[in-house]
């Protein structure tokens, strides 16, 4: 399922084939028959995130406050200035790992998902997620039952969640993150992004999102010229 996920990362950047139409329609069965989820939804959140990361209130990827955490020093300051105690944030980097990799794909995107896909009619995009769980629940249903299928599925999501959650956020989270101050598209880049150590390993496990500066300044660029 990981794995799956940097895969329909690159057809969602339309850097696999040459032609658009044909990374669409992959990127459509890739995230939807194989994942589970919407290819909108993904547009819809992944989009205005490159165009302003790390921006708060624009960029949906570090929108988590006030329920969990506060992210960089100028809203951190401005809690404090403000005397807002939402959550104990001077202990977040101790419940971070508690909360934050293990919940956001079981307990936030399996259900948001069908809720967006519904609210927004697309309906082609729902019938690729329905394929998945068919498909999932024809293959397990008969040698584990409904708890343990169920169960299997938990499991699955649960471990994704925390490879996804460490790969997306050491990338991005060290980085500069304030409220837009329609910096120059180039800086906007730079100041958001890190690249991790670069190692066989790390391309693997990161869907070469660890070379994270190349990818945002040439997001249609095939994963595998990152390095160059």
């Amino acid at each position: 399922q990981a794995q799956a996920g940097w895969l329909q990362h690159d057809f969602g950047h339309l850097s696999v084939f040459s032609k658009s139409r044909w990374n669409h329609l992959v990127h459509k069965f890739v995230i939807g028959h194989l994942k589970g989820a919407p290819a909108s939804w993904w547009n819809h959140l992944h989009f205005q995130h490159h165009a302003k990361p790390n921006c708060f209130r624009k960029d949906p990827d570090v929108n988590m406050h006030p329920l969990f955490f506060a992210l960089g020093k100028t809203l951190s300051v401005e809690l404090g200035v403000q005397k807002k105690k939402f959550m104990p944030y001077n202990h977040q980097h101790k419940y971070f790992f508690i909360i934050g990799p293990p919940a956001l794909v079981p307990l936030y995107f399996q259900w948001y998902i069908f809720y967006f896909a519904v609210q927004r009619k697309q309906w082609v995009d729902l019938a690729w997620m329905l394929s998945f769980y068919i498909r999932f629940f024809l293959t397990y249903l008969p040698f584990l039952g409904v708890k343990g299928t169920l169960g299997l599925h938990l499991l699955v999501r649960f471990i994704e969640s925390n490879w996804f959650v460490w790969v997306t956020q050491m990338n991005h989270i060290p980085m500069h993150i304030d409220y837009d101050k329609n910096v120059d598209w180039f800086s906007t880049q730079l100041q958001a992004t890190c690249n991790v150590h670069q190692s066989l390993f790390n391309d693997w496990f990161s869907g070469h999102l660890n070379f994270q500066i190349e990818h945002h300044l040439f997001p249609t660029m095939p994963r595998h010229n990152y390095w160059k």
